[in-house]
């Protein structure tokens, strides 16, 4: 089976663990393209968020040489599921941030399915994501199939 995480970059710390994780256990997984840069030393987390925080991530975006929501779309259309980490952002339990939720909906389209590895957050759009009938994990990764 192949996964797409979706998740913000800000947890890419976490995608590594649950990537390697998954990897061990026979999947294919994707992970996102500056998640990807981050991990192969490209650039730095720190130095990723640093950026962001001040300017938004337009600079990454430009710099990218391809359209990034695009690229999602794609690995998404190319899956068989998608794992969501929603973990504690913002001070919000269980967050799911922007493009994670475009990606949901991607998924959702696609008829993939859809996991997510903590419970739906309470956010304003908690309502359209639980439209999507995503399979909640509760943090036990055994429970993909």
């Amino acid at each position: 089976m192949k996964i797409v995480i979706c998740a913000s970059i800000d947890l890419t710390p976490r995608i590594k663990e649950i990537k390697e994780e998954l990897e061990n256990k026979g999947y294919t997984v994707e992970i996102p393209k500056y998640s990807q840069k981050i991990l192969a030393g490209e650039i730095s987390l720190e130095e990723f968020l640093a950026i962001k925080n001040n300017n938004g991530d337009g600079k990454f975006r430009n710099e990218a040489g391809e359209d990034l929501i695009k690229r999602h779309y794609n690995l998404v259309k190319e899956a068989d599921a998608i794992l969501v980490l929603n973990e504690e952002k913002k001070g919000i339990k269980n967050y799911i941030g922007g493009n994670t939720f475009l990606e949901i909906g991607f998924a959702h389209i696609l008829d993939k399915k859809i996991y997510l590895l903590n419970p739906i957050p309470e956010i304003a759009y908690s309502d359209e994501i639980k439209a999507v009938s995503p399979i909640i994990l509760y943090g036990d990764l055994t429970k993909i199939n």
